[in-house]
């Protein structure tokens, strides 16, 4: 069973240096309570792996804020112009990596793979430095698995076994996450006894949580 514990004492497990993913589509789904408590600890090396960073000072624009990532791997920045200042003043290195693509490498690597084949970038920047090949005449980039030292997940509910459902379109990549990384960290804005939850709804089973914390709502 996952240890339940407070946000200061669960975010405690984020070492200086760690490579973190952070669920949510802006702030939709984004752990808020968790993040703002990670940037407020005064880390600075941090690899962040995420959809977008929110927007400044808000979601995971908090951690751009704080000067806490030093590399970015994302599908996009351009909410949050906070992101963009300092990716050109070099204070932050930026991966763009396309939507799809980000959300299945993240998938690989909950699923034990190495990474998967796609024609998604092929010809574009996004192939520099990647292996092409060519497959029954069409070209593909071959893109490697993401993993994470930590995850920090945004769940709906959550039983004392670590059974998570999520909220609507809060689901985004929460379920992909907590499968690619050593470390889940899971905020629930409900923690609800064994067996309050029905089995066949539970989205993302109890073995791959590791710690839960109870926070408030943030999602319409």
């Amino acid at each position: 069973m996952p240890k339940i514990m407070s946000q200061k004492e669960v975010i405690a497990q984020v070492q200086e240096g760690s490579t973190v993913m952070i669920g949510g589509f802006m702030t939709c789904g984004t752990p808020v309570n968790l993040v703002r408590e990670l940037a407020s600890r005064g880390l600075h090396h941090l690899t962040v792996i995420c959809n977008d960073t929110g927007l400044q000072g808000d979601g995971i624009g908090m951690l751009i804020t704080a000067d806490a990532v030093k590399r970015l791997i994302a599908s996009h920045i351009g909410t949050n112009p906070e992101t963009g200042k300092k990716m050109i003043e070099g204070k932050i290195q930026v991966e763009l990596v396309p939507q799809g693509t980000l959300a299945e490498r993240i998938r690989c690597a909950g699923a034990g793979l190495g990474g998967f084949l796609t024609p998604t970038g092929v010809g574009t920047v996004v192939a520099d430095g990647k292996q092409e090949m060519e497959i029954d005449g069409r070209r593909y980039l071959l893109e490697k698995a993401l993993h994470a030292d930590v995850a920090l997940i945004k769940a709906w509910k959550a039983d004392r076994k670590g059974n998570l459902l999520y909220r609507k379109s809060a689901r985004n990549f929460n379920p992909l996450m907590a499968m690619a990384a050593q470390t889940v960290i899971v905020e629930a804005e409900e923690i609800v006894e064994v067996g309050e939850l029905d089995p066949d709804a539970v989205m993302t089973p109890g073995i791959f949580v590791d710690f839960l914390t109870k926070g408030v709502s943030v999602d319409g």
